[in-house]
């Protein structure tokens, strides 16, 4: 078995090469919908897939979480990123408890080896680093992706961010107690 690092990202190390290999590649059956107060799986398939719009996108975004003070942390296998997690550095919320945790991938081939819990406790380290009392995911709303954060202890958001609502509105809004 290959053995994995982490490690933080600087905003150089941001490429669009970084990406080369990183396959976001996900087979979405069913998805989590709120329907009144009540959550329900629903029967909902499609593929997600990333292009070179999308890498392009991730890049910019990337690089401007570290350049506002936020983290990226990368999980390589071989020298090659095969999971990568970035946590926000705006506080928000009616205390300003939350910051967010914008992004947690891990490649299709890398998957259900463990990274992703890894990646998550690096970005609950940058959350209290950044002294916030809870991470906010506006996370896929796939039963897969739901699966993995309710493991790791998330629980539905008791304060949405309105702002990334409205821009995903069929993600799932959860928190995580720091």
């Amino acid at each position: 078995m290959l053995e994995a690092t982490f490690e933080i990202l600087s905003e150089s190390q941001i490429t669009k090469e970084l990406f080369q290999y990183f396959n976001r590649h996900q087979e979405v059956k069913r998805c989590w919908r709120k329907e009144g107060n009540v959550w329900k799986l629903k029967d909902i398939s499609f593929v997600e897939e990333w292009k070179d719009a999308e890498y392009e996108f991730l890049v910019k975004c990337l690089k401007n979480t570290i350049n506002t003070g936020g983290f990226v942390f990368g999980c390589f296998e071989e020298g090659k990123l095969v999971g990568f997690t970035s946590v926000e550095n705006e506080h928000f919320g009616s205390r300003g408890q939350y910051v967010q945790l914008s992004c947690i991938h891990v490649s299709c081939e890398c998957r259900n080896k463990g990274y992703g819990k890894q990646l998550f406790q690096r970005a609950m380290l940058a959350g209290r680093k950044l002294e916030a009392e809870k991470l906010y995911i506006s996370a896929h709303s796939s039963e897969e992706t739901q699966a993995f954060y309710h493991a790791l202890g998330c629980v539905e958001a008791q304060e949405y961010n309105e702002e990334l609502h409205a821009a995903e509105p069929c993600d799932c809004q959860l928190e995580y107690v720091l």
